[in-house]
């Protein structure tokens, strides 16, 4: 019970920083979306040139994480589980999360902030984690992670360090939007201190809105999903009494007009089925898997580098949506991501009981 309490509180702060991101200065119903942010970064350091910044909040989950694993001496450096296959899934949980327009954490910012066309995407992502909790009951296994040197890792934190330090001092090979989302961010010090907050809480607890369903359907355990309901409520209690609601607020209830959204809902649908199925099988959502590298986990670290390459391939091929739909190439991108997680499911399943 104590336990339970604790992530509860954690939901609700999250989700309490996730509305109040906005105020601050985020992009509207982006206060928090591990997706995005890593779309902005890869974009600021010249990946891509469409939205360009370099998110603190994602430098902040890693190194909050990373500070706690190590204040809880939980940092273990570990890995070799099917890396390559863990790195190309993390790509395509952001090509299905950018047809979408947001992580599972930005899809309960969304529908907290009034945007109806969150609820075929939940759907599409409740899908997707049970096709993959199917794979999981099959014997779906990507391998046991080794213990391995205590320098492998600190690679993607210290990656992170490099990236802050980029944000900071700002060199001029470092491009921000002029206009856009990218153009729309909190203070530096604002974004920072809640990433390493949201990194804090969320490696003491676990946090994770794909594990949450994952555990509901597979175990029935309620432990994950009770902080993922928290967080949705707090932000949505957030928006109102912030002002975010009603008369000059910058939300509404609907499915139209929504801020950088749109109305397709079979892409939407299938973007977040992707990255349920995905997620699923690679053992948690773009937030947990940034968490866990913080506490040396390599194996979330090539699923991180996955997250990055996939946001920037999204972004140069046009399978990335826009607020007038998904992208030329959108449709073809989530179609062969689903293709290729059906296949890693089954053949994986075959390697293990073989």
């Amino acid at each position: 019970m104590k336990k339970k309490l604790f992530i509860i509180g954690a939901g609700l702060v999250i989700g309490v920083l996730g509305a109040l991101m906005v105020n601050w200065g985020n992009p509207a119903n982006m206060g928090i979306c591990a997706a995005c942010f890593m779309r902005d970064i890869v974009g600021a350091i010249g990946l891509q040139t469409k939205v360009q910044y370099l998110r603190p909040e994602i430098m902040g989950f890693v190194l909050g994480a990373m500070i706690t694993a190590f204040g809880f001496r939980e940092f273990r450096a570990r890995g070799g589980s099917s890396p390559l296959i863990r790195f190309v899934l993390g790509a395509f949980v952001s090509v299905g999360a950018l047809v979408f327009l947001g992580c599972p954490i930005r899809l309960l910012l969304r529908l907290a902030g009034g945007d109806l066309n969150g609820l075929t995407a939940l759907a599409g992502l409740i899908v997707g984690v049970v096709g993959g909790i199917l794979f999981l009951k099959g014997g779906f296994n990507l391998g046991r992670a080794q213990k391995k040197p205590a320098l492998n890792g600190w690679i993607v934190p210290l990656m992170m360090v490099g990236l802050l330090l980029l944000a900071i001092f700002k060199p001029g090979f470092i491009t921000t939007s002029a206009k856009g989302p990218g153009s729309l961010f909190a203070p530096l010090a604002v974004s920072l201190v809640v990433g390493l907050a949201v990194g804090f809480l969320s490696q003491r607890t676990r946090f994770c809105s794909v594990g949450a369903w994952r555990d509901i359907f597979l175990t029935k355990d309620t432990y994950l999903f009770s902080g993922v309901v928290a967080f949705f409520v707090a932000a949505l209690v957030t928006n109102y009494i912030a002002g975010n609601f009603g008369a000059g607020g910058i939300y509404h209830w609907g499915f139209n007009d929504q801020p950088i959204a749109n109305t397709d809902h079979l892409w939407n649908f299938l973007g977040m089925a992707l990255v349920g199925l995905a997620a699923t099988l690679v053992g948690g959502c773009p937030l947990r898997q940034l968490i866990l590298t913080g506490e040396g986990d390599t194996d979330a670290g090539f699923t991180v580098l996955g997250l990055f390459t996939g946001a920037a391939l999204a972004m140069n091929f046009s399978a990335a949506s826009s607020t007038t739909g998904h992208g030329q190439w959108g449709p073809a991108a989530v179609i062969t991501g689903l293709v290729f997680c059906i296949a890693v499911g089954f053949i994986m399943r075959e390697r293990q009981t073989a």
